[in-house]
């Protein structure tokens, strides 16, 4: 490369000029983003990572080189030497819009074909095709700010880990399958025909078993892969901030120190002070009852009231019948939400709409009531409604003019989600929530336990890992449903950014929970003998958690979709549209590793 530019040398990055600069010698090397020719004067707008400056071609000076530079097209690769001016027409558009280099030297580094797609970031092109060409959609200047928030996210956390006594350790990508949670990405041995390694879901067991081995503070950028159907923030394979330190037992031995790595990305990264203060924790028990999601958004009202007791002897059934419900640990109740104010924007039409949208959250239906202002109250159930019950629904909702509920009854967990459903339905419809507002606060306190209705037991809600709290520790053989984790969830404008616990370090108590969770001694040996077995030889109290990287770049970025902070991204069938894989394989690497394909 360096004999193809000749004397050429890069003195500095397109972005990087100003006024400062004006009557230095020069050499710039980028993209073509636009070219102009005017005649007598050709512009060229020279693009790379930094931004972009205008070059000059004049017909005054050397012939050959405004010869040469009207041959230049979109995209094509040039290095260009010249002199800093101010221009004659300034824009504020560019950070260079005060300056141009007019050139008096020209090499086209790299000729290209006209694009698929125009490179500019206001591009209503569709993603299917951009991500086709992942490599041009990666110009973008939008795009490469969103990697260039992952490096710098990723050099604070760095700082604050060294800073505070972490080692960072690499942990095996080829490991053991334990399947619980989600499925596994499995990789067949070839020296071991028949058995198989699994991509690891996270480096969980390997960290705690750093703990064992006593290096006190761990942390790593781990590349994770979990085989699950996708969602706008989930993708096959990501990325955790995993941390584990030894010598803690009470959540807040984690979480105030972890607070402080969160302060300095954000103060780092967007120039935002946290404050002094911890941030604010929240139980899973009012997180559910209040806003229906363990990663509740509360920038916004729209608070989750249970009107159960108002209805017990109420004549309609639909809600006499969900306040029956026992099915193991599993009750139902009737619960609302006051939509306050929001009355007139609710036609017949609306509401029914709104309807239907609940069914797609879970829910068998939704009953509502608007009180619009100047008029009557109108109800989908009125005619079950007294009006001693109506007073007492206003009193329990606070329900005024101008107001409409929506009440959901069910199993608890069904109406939990379809009011929590139908508050971020709103708050995004209506525009209820600052989106410019971080709204940081810790889950705690999450159950240990759940009961599967499908295999009709406990499991639990994390891995069986995660240390009750010791308060409940009675519980977990004899009533499991009402035992609590020393588990914590750091939740970001409604999206759980990280989450972990205070693990299990006593061998009596991780048998337990072994045994809760229906594992035999064979069972335990067999997909966790390495990891209890370490157990045996001095184990000190621990615990961590892991952040998503992926997700935490995505809200300091304000994106919606994960796949804008990721370089190469999967799409919705875990598949990459530029590289065509996942792919067959020729027949001789699967005999090599024991496989056949069936049809």
């Amino acid at each position: 490369m360096a004999e193809f530019m000749g004397n050429l040398r890069r003195t500095d990055m397109c972005g990087n000029f100003g006024i400062k600069d004006v009557g230095r010698e020069v050499v710039v090397m980028g993209w073509t983003q636009r070219r102009r020719n005017l005649g007598s004067l050709i512009f060229v707008d020279l693009r790379d990572k930094t931004g972009l400056v205008q070059i000059v071609f004049d017909d005054t000076t050397e012939s050959a080189v405004f010869s040469k530079a009207q041959s230049i097209r979109s995209e094509y690769v040039l290095a260009v030497k010249g002199k800093v001016r101010e221009r004659e027409s300034k824009t504020d558009k560019i950070a260079t819009g005060a300056i141009e280099i007019l050139a008096d030297e020209l090499k086209i580094l790299s000729e290209a074909d006209t694009t698929p797609f125009e490179i500019v970031d206001d591009t209503n092109v569709n993603e299917t095709l951009r991500l086709k060409y992942r490599y041009l959609d990666l110009r973008r200047p939008s795009l490469q700010k969103n990697l260039f928030m992952r490096n710098s996210i990723l050099k604070a956390a760095r700082k604050f880990f060294d800073d505070n006594g972490f080692t960072e350790i690499e942990t095996p990508m080829l490991g053991k399958s334990t399947p619980e949670g989600a499925r596994d990405y499995l990789v067949p041995s070839r020296v071991h025909p028949g058995s198989f390694y699994a991509l690891p879901q996270s480096p969980q067991l390997y960290k705690q078993l750093l703990m064992i081995a006593g290096f006190d503070r761990y942390y790593q950028v781990a590349r994770c892969f979990r085989d699950e159907d996708l969602r706008a923030n989930r993708q096959p394979e990501f990325t955790q901030i995993d941390v584990e330190m030894s010598f803690v037992e009470k959540v807040e031995d984690v979480t105030y120190p972890i607070e402080g790595l969160i302060k300095n990305i954000f103060k780092s990264t967007i120039g935002l002070d946290l404050g002094e203060g911890h941030f604010r924790t929240m139980t899973y028990k009012e997180a559910m009852e209040n806003y229906g999601s363990d990663k509740p958004d509360t920038r916004f009202g729209l608070k989750i009231v249970d009107c159960s007791d108002l209805f017990k002897d109420s004549p309609f059934k639909v809600f006499t019948d969900a306040l029956t419900i026992e099915i193991g640990p599993i009750r139902g109740s009737v619960r609302g939400i006051n939509a306050k104010g929001l009355a007139e924007k609710f036609s017949r039409k609306d509401l029914d709409a709104t309807v239907e949208y609940a069914k797609t959250l879970g829910a068998k239906g939704l009953c509502w009531m608007t009180w619009q202002k100047g008029g009557e109250i109108k109800s989908s159930f009125s005619k079950f409604l007294t009006e001693n019950d109506v007073e007492n629904i206003k009193k329990r909702m606070n329900f005024e003019e101008g107001d409409a509920l929506f009440f959901a009854s069910d199993k608890d967990y069904v109406v939990f989600n379809t009011l929590g459903g139908l508050r971020l339905y709103f708050a995004e419809k209506f525009g209820l929530v600052d989106k410019n507002v971080y709204d940081i606060l810790w889950i705690t306190e999450f159950p240990m336990f759940e009961w599967s209705e499908e295999e009709n037991r406990f499991m639990a809600v994390h891995h069986p890992f995660t240390a009750p709290m010791d308060e409940d520790l009675e519980f977990v053989e004899s009533a499991p449903d009402k035992a609590r984790a020393k588990a914590y969830d750091l939740v970001i404008n409604g999206q759980e950014s990280g989450g972990g616990s205070i693990r299990i370090f006593s061998r009596d108590i991780q048998r337990r929970m072994f045994k809760v969770l229906g594992f035999s001694e064979e069972d335990i040996q067999a997909k966790f003998g390495f990891f209890v077995d370490a157990f045996n030889y001095g184990t000190p109290p621990h615990g961590g958690l892991a952040f998503g990287l992926d997700r935490l770049t995505m809200l300091l970025t304000k994106d919606e979709s994960i796949r804008d902070v990721i370089a190469f991204p999967k799409v919705q069938t875990a598949s990459c549209l530029m590289s065509e894989a996942p792919s067959p394989v020729e027949d001789k690497q699967l005999k090599e590793l024991s496989i056949k394909v069936e049809e």
